[in-house]
């Protein structure tokens, strides 16, 4: 494992910006203090977000100028073609030519994943990269991959999934032999259409600890590390789990304030409140990864706030120091073996 990593920001991409971005970054330096920072983007810009920093802090930070700014509803084709100085290429080429460990980006999730392919490649043996998302469960988490590179899958394609997620659960998530799913509408035999009933066989005689079929349900049982399933159905699951989150949150608000008695009744439960407000708050969950690129890749929601970035590098820092991608294609070794 390595103690220095350099990590590349796309300090420009995302609904925020600098404004997010590097604050969110350099946060991490207080807790990390073999991590440097390569702030990509506009510099006076970036230094604008720099002013006060400790001479200390600031010799590990070094920006990056691009002159160039990738839109949140720009098409990945256009992108890679035309925008060759913007943040987010130029933070994936620091990470292809080995002057950083990984890439983390708030920018249009299609650009930044055909560009990450464009310029990064794949590990071997891994036909399509996968989204990686972190949900939160009982006891911990829940692994879910692809929740959005790839509508469909083939059942060879579910397995390298399947493997990516098991590496992730281990290396982030410390499960040393992580429990995997595979996402179906009930847990028998003989439920799902063609494609899922291939790879639940593929699966059962992998090396894998496969429990089988899962429902969405599971998700949030403890019951399962990794989840997984198609681009399509993982991103409408994420979503849905999104929104009712926001409901939820939004109903408790309302009931607890809805009168002078309920108010109080807030008072009174405001530790309970505040540590289950900590243990689901998204921003704690943010980042995700892309896994089976030839390198180190986090994709940040486009709305995060500083908080929610410094947890996505952070968790680049973790997957750039445990070589994610050289442990993914040992793990693909030991399957074939």
């Amino acid at each position: 494992m390595l103690s220095r990593v350099t990590i590349a920001v796309d300090a420009m991409s995302g609904d925020v910006g600098p404004a997010a971005c590097v604050p969110g970054a350099l946060a991490v330096l207080d807790a990390e203090p073999g991590v440097e920072l390569l702030l990509v983007g506009q510099p006076e810009l970036i230094e604008t977000e720099l002013a006060g920093l400790g001479a200390a802090q600031r010799a590990r930070v070094r920006i990056v100028a691009a002159s160039q700014v990738v839109g949140m509803d720009e098409r990945p084709r256009d992108v890679i073609r035309r925008k060759k100085d913007s943040s987010l290429r130029r933070a994936l080429d620091l990470v292809a030519n080995g002057d950083a460990g990984a890439c983390v980006s708030s920018g249009n999730t299609g650009a930044l994943m055909a560009t990450a392919h464009f310029v990064l490649g794949m590990v071997e043996g891994i036909e399509r990269p996968a989204i990686v998302a972190e949900i939160p469960a009982d006891g911990g988490q829940t692994f879910m991959l692809d929740v959005g590179a790839n509508p469909s899958a083939t059942p060879d394609q579910l397995f390298q999934f399947a493997v990516m997620g098991a590496v992730v659960a281990t290396d982030t998530g410390g499960r040393p032999r992580p429990r995997v799913g595979l996402l179906n509408v009930g847990a028998e035999d003989i439920k799902g259409h063609e494609l899922v009933r291939a790879a639940h066989a593929r699966l059962r005689a992998s090396r894998l600890e496969y429990v089988g079929y899962v429902e969405g349900n599971d998700t949030f049982t403890g019951a399962v590390d990794v989840v997984v399933t198609d681009g399509f159905t993982g991103n409408v699951a994420l979503k849905t789990m999104e929104g009712l989150a926001r409901m939820i949150g939004g109903a408790v608000r309302s009931e607890f304030t809805a009168t002078p008695w309920r108010k109080l009744g807030a008072m009174a439960a405001s530790p309970a409140l505040a540590a289950l407000r900590q243990r689901l708050d998204p921003r704690r969950h943010n980042g995700a990864s892309m896994v089976g690129l030839a390198g180190v890749v986090i994709k940040s929601h486009g709305s995060a706030d500083a908080t929610a970035f410094g947890h996505a590098v952070r968790l680049a820092v973790v997957e750039a120091r445990n070589d994610m991608p050289a442990q993914i294609s040992a793990e693909l070794r030991a399957q074939a073996g």
